[in-house]
């Protein structure tokens, strides 16, 4: 039997329709990645969180590697973003739209109670891009975070060229931090720019 929950009201107060269902207990086997709560679905307006296994990550590495959006920005190399999915300091989720996969999204945590926070990532296919399920995605995984794991702060950090990812995570309530100098090295090789972003527990939009 599914146990249903939902998250505590501050972090809900804009995310309407977010529940969190913890799965039947073959969810739960050795071959899930690391999550706070093995097999937990998180469900959005528009869609759905599930835990990536590590059976499922070559092939959705595959989806991103092979999409010219995702792969603009997580490059094609396979074996790379297999390795991003699956490392023990991730929590992944497959995006799923009409039951068919339309990117990831992952967080990680610091979890030293003097500094604790969470940083978010996501990659959606070119299909479900521009189309509200980018900031619906991260209201529900936000909504998690903030709600069921306790953060008071979450932070994003995409290239300062990446204008429209930067659009959509204000949308949510993300705001600027500041320019980090030549954080992040692009597909092509080049050291880039990134913007550090971050919201907070009440700022959820």
């Amino acid at each position: 039997m599914h146990a249903v929950y939902t998250p505590r009201d501050e972090a809900t107060a804009t995310g309407e329709r977010l529940a969190i269902m913890c799965a039947p207990s073959e969810s739960h086997s050795a071959a899930s990645l690391s999550n706070p709560c093995p097999g937990a679905v998180l469900k959005g307006q528009m869609a759905t969180l599930r835990p990536m296994t590590a059976a499922e990550a070559h092939g959705v590495a595959l989806l991103i590697a092979g999409d010219p959006e995702a792969s603009a920005w997580w490059g094609s190399n396979v074996s790379k973003i297999e390795g991003w999915l699956t490392q023990e300091t991730t929590h992944p989720y497959r995006v799923m739209v009409d039951s068919q996969t339309a990117g990831i999204v992952e967080f990680s945590e610091e979890n030293d109670p003097d500094y604790r926070y969470a940083n978010i990532d996501i990659a959606l296919l070119s299909p479900y891009v521009g189309r509200g399920i980018g900031p619906d995605v991260l209201r529900t995984l936000l909504g998690h975070l903030f709600g069921t794991l306790g953060h008071r702060r979450v932070t994003i950090d995409p290239m300062v060229h990446n204008t429209r990812a930067i659009s959509a995570y204000a949308k949510v309530g993300f705001k600027p931090v500041g320019i980090m100098r030549l954080a992040e090295r692009d597909p092509d090789g080049t050291w880039r720019d990134s913007l550090l972003m971050d919201i907070l527990s009440g700022e959820l939009e």
